[in-house]
């Protein structure tokens, strides 16, 4: 990924991958294969917001909201380049490695969306691609959160649980992680949909919090979960993706799923960190505050979710959709910080770009 590109490129892709992709139709209802197994929590992680949708070249996003596993994160900061309309790079610094995931959430009014175009190691560094669509598809400029983690450490003790996966179109997994042990699988169904399955973490309730992000370089896409299914022996999600008509589509995508942990995987620290889920009411297994606190949540248009005595910078927060249909969710504005709480604002659209109600999954953590 190089600052000037007119978009940022695809990530690699063996020609093996492709092969795969074609038999997918066929093998859909077989048991897919898992990806490449790893083996701390994370190791490498970097997450920022970017306040100003229209970015002057080597643009330092607000620093109260980004933060990162390098050396000196407070003083070598995240940047950020405009590659063209809707169209961005975020530079991380000094955690250059394989494999791991990234996950955007847009942050505005209007409906516009933005998705991850790919990422890849830049030097010593991380670059993530961000792309940014109006409803009908056209490029728009966007603020907007990302987050990038890769994890390789072992196992996490009981009561707590992480796992993610970077998944093809045809459902070969690009990379993965179970602090279970375990080996997560994707398999490709029909056009647009695939279901995940994440082995030993969870439990046979609902419990924690779910993240996907399509990735596509090409075109606007939108990735949601539209089932879960817990049990005692793993967690099955259904996760759709649509193109910018609301038509199933598809393209690769991520996927992460914690218990009692943070967003990108790491506890204490972080000791500032909550989740919820709102399917028309919000389990209480799904609404985590670390510091103890009761989350509440007004739901509207946008939603106002409260996590008391979490507000710590630097902090960041996700949003993915829930439920059958083309809609998507992502944040009205900036989250705020009062008297020790954090305020988050989810907000849903129709397939076409109107404001509704509607399920979602939203998660907030501090660096610290």
């Amino acid at each position: 990924m190089h600052t000037g590109s007119a978009a940022p490129p695809a990530r690699p892709v063996r020609a093996v991958l492709l092969v795969l992709a074609l038999l997918a139709a066929l093998l859909a209802a077989a048991v897919p294969a898992a990806g490449p197994a790893h083996a701390a929590v994370p190791d490498r992680w970097g997450f920022a917001y970017l306040d100003n949708p229209t970015p002057p070249p080597g643009y330092v996003p607000d620093p109260s909201r980004q933060w990162g596993s390098w050396p000196s994160p407070g003083t070598n900061p995240v940047r950020v380049d405009q590659l063209g309309t809707g169209s961005y790079v975020v530079h991380f610094p000094l955690i250059a490695g394989p494999g791991g995931v990234a996950h955007v959430t847009a942050v505005n009014r209007s409906g516009t969306w933005c998705q991850a175009a790919g990422w890849t190691a830049a030097g010593s560094g991380i670059d993530v691609g961000v792309s940014c669509y109006r409803p009908g598809g056209a490029p728009d400029d966007s603020q907007f959160t990302v987050l990038y983690t890769a994890s390789s450490g072992a196992p996490l003790p009981p009561g707590a649980g992480y796992a993610y996966l970077d998944s093809t179109p045809g459902g070969t997994l690009l990379d993965q992680y179970n602090s279970s042990g375990g080996s997560n699988l994707s398999s490709h169904g029909s056009t647009g949909i695939w279901k995940a399955w994440l082995p030993g973490v969870g439990g046979a309730g609902y419990l924690g919090n779910v993240e996907v992000t399509a990735v596509d370089p090409g075109q606007g896409a939108r990735c949601k979960v539209t089932e879960w299914g817990p049990s005692s022996s793993g967690q099955t999600l259904v996760v759709n993706c649509f193109d910018a008509s609301g038509a199933l589509f598809d393209t690769e995508w991520t996927l992460s799923y914690s218990v009692r942990r943070a967003v990108h995987g790491p506890a204490i620290p972080p000791k500032n960190f909550g989740y919820l889920w709102y399917n028309g009411s919000v389990p209480a297994a799904t609404n985590f505050n670390s510091a103890g606190g009761t989350n509440t949540l007004a739901v509207g248009i946008p939603s106002t979710a409260t996590l008391p005595s979490l507000a710590v910078p630097a902090d960041h927060a996700q949003v993915t959709a829930f439920g059958s249909g083309a809609g998507y969710c992502q944040l009205a504005l900036p989250w705020a910080r009062s008297s020790g709480s954090v305020q988050l604002y989810p907000i849903c659209f129709t397939p076409g770009g109107g404001p509704t109600t509607a399920p979602f999954f939203t998660a907030y953590t501090s660096a610290f």
